[in-house]
């Protein structure tokens, strides 16, 4: 606490002393409305935080129509004024189009399809109309879509043996031919653990959910079973798969990587440790085939990136992580570009704690006007999307890197004036702009460069949707499974295939290839990879029956 002084102690003082105390107090002054304005800002944030909608939209945290909704972004003096019908015309209701006539049938048209008639009986006919006073007209037709829950068939597969009786051949057996069972003993089949995967992996069911839904339509599987299943499946089948889906990505010139967090009970840690599932792409704007791989690690140290990044040549984007660009350092051929998104999110923040009701505030903040700017780059470079990456870096060396320089002179220029809080949000955002400035602007160099690392978050957000409903993870052995599962997955559904029929093909064709010491040769694996054209129709269908 401050030193109190009585009224006599200050008569007593001198000019210069009272000057001291004076500057004291401004000095304290300024420290405490600093404190306040961030602790304000702080609490305002949490709010929106847990009880507000997750978006990073200018338009929707700041409560407006658009960036640039003002007077002077639409303003054309050219354009001729409205006549008084348009006028009434716009206002107007617009009467509801038509459904297209045969649509719903068209809709329908790949289900399996079964007939109901209802029909009138002649008595009745003759009863209403008097006998043969009534002909047949048009049939009416109405659709309905029926559900039937999910079904099992036993099968019973009977192999013929045949032994010889004479001859040079003489007491020796013939069988005949069947398919390789997926584990020896095991009632599974290819079918069936693809529905399993498909439910948890894709559909974010937790397998204890999985095996209720299985028990309540007559099928009892236990937990263990199914988790038994589905771990060999990742070991013995899926992981040549995983292998050469991990070389094909690293072949590609950008890459893209991320992290999130995943706890894992038994891994020799204290509980409640924290493990990491890394993911690593292929770049979103990269001719490459599209690949996502998943990878468990116990922790975010930068040996495990590095690792697996000891042979890539190319450039890495990530977040402003300094792991990543510690490998960037160490690592000769890796080049590491930076995201844009993240660069905006302490402005995001800083809008939303504000808070919609003060719209002077927002349109006069400096976090707003920095997201205007970075919304102009993100507006010109979607534009560029369907460009081949020559054409793409063409345009933003012409259109986009003037509104990038712009950009970190005016994020210096803030600065320099030191007109904001040194500890709220807008504050941390220019921050971050001007340490991440060299590889922010990377994306301006080559053509396949994303603008942001966004992709990664979304190759996580089936993963991240599905921690919610199953929260941990029981062993290690366990997530390095699922990480390849997740990484085939994804993969497939990147290339938009359907995903159960998909694993149920790898699972019919990985084990005719495995040669006896349980090897895949990889030069078999490349017609069944998620990106080939030689998959089933099924692969590409959806799933009707």
């Amino acid at each position: 606490m401050c030193q109190k002084f009585t009224p006599d102690e200050l008569n007593r003082m001198n000019h210069q002393s009272k000057n001291d105390i004076i500057f004291q107090m401004q000095d304290r002054l300024d420290k405490l409305e600093h404190d306040y304005e961030t602790l304000i800002e702080q609490i305002r944030l949490a709010n929106q935080q847990k009880f507000g909608r997750s978006t990073e939209k200018l338009s929707e945290i700041a409560g407006q129509l658009s960036f640039f909704n003002e007077p002077e972004a639409f303003c054309d003096e050219t354009a001729g004024e409205p006549d008084i019908d348009d006028v009434i015309d716009e206002c107007l209701k617009k009467p509801r189009r038509p459904k297209k006539k045969g649509q719903r049938e068209e809709d329908l048209k790949d289900f399996p399809q079964e007939e109901v008639p209802h029909d009138v009986s002649r008595d009745t006919l003759d009863a209403a109309f008097g006998e043969g006073n009534w002909k047949t007209m048009p049939d009416e037709i109405y659709w309905q879509l029926r559900f039937e829950p999910a079904k099992w068939i036993a099968e019973k597969h009977i192999i013929k043996v045949y032994v010889g009786t004479d001859g040079l051949h003489q007491d020796e057996f013939l069988r005949g031919d069947h398919p390789k069972t997926l584990f020896k003993g095991s009632i599974a089949t290819a079918s069936l653990e693809a529905a399993i995967i498909n439910s948890k992996y894709v559909n974010s069911m937790p397998i204890d959910r999985i095996s209720k839904d299985f028990d309540a339509n007559g099928l009892h599987l236990s937990r263990q079973t199914m988790s038994n299943w589905t771990v060999w499946s990742a070991e013995r089948y899926f992981t040549p798969v995983y292998d050469y889906m991990k070389a094909r990505q690293l072949q590609a010139h950008v890459n893209q990587c991320d992290e999130t967090t995943v706890e894992v009970i038994h891994d020799d840690r204290p509980a409640g440790s924290k493990s990491y599932m890394w993911v690593h792409l292929t770049g979103e704007l990269s001719p490459d085939p599209k690949i996502i791989v998943y990878e468990y690690q116990k922790t975010r140290h930068s040996d495990h990136p590095k690792e697996y990044y000891k042979d890539f040549k190319g450039i890495l984007v990530t977040d402003g992580l300094a792991q990543y660009h510690k490998i960037a350092r160490e690592l000769e051929h890796l080049e590491n570009a930076n995201c844009w998104a993240h660069a905006r999110r302490d402005f995001t923040d800083a809008i939303k704690a504000i808070g919609k009701g003060n719209q002077k505030a927002i349109k006069e903040s400096t976090a707003y006007k920095a997201l205007v700017r970075i919304g102009a780059i993100y507006d010109l470079e979607g534009a560029l999307r369907e460009l081949t990456p020559e054409e793409r870096l063409k345009e933003r060396q012409t259109s986009i890197k003037p509104l990038v320089e712009e950009y970190f002179a005016w994020v210096k220029e803030i600065l320099e004036n030191k007109t904001l809080l040194p500890k709220g949000k807008a504050a941390d955002g220019l921050h971050y702009s001007v340490n991440q400035e060299e590889y922010l602007k990377l994306f301006l160099t080559d053509g396949e460069i994303p603008i942001d690392d966004s992709a990664s978050e979304r190759a996580l957000r089936n993963f991240t949707l599905g921690r919610k409903n199953w929260m941990t993870i029981n062993t290690v052995r366990g997530a390095q499974a699922s990480a390849v599962i997740y990484s085939i997955t994804e993969t497939a559904r990147a290339n938009k295939l359907n995903v159960y029929y998909y694993i149920k093909h790898l699972l019919t064709e990985l084990p005719r290839l495995l040669d006896e010491n349980g090897n895949i040769e990889q030069s078999q694996l490349e017609p069944l990879m998620p990106w080939s054209k030689d998959l089933p129709v099924d692969c590409y269908s959806k799933r009707r029956n």
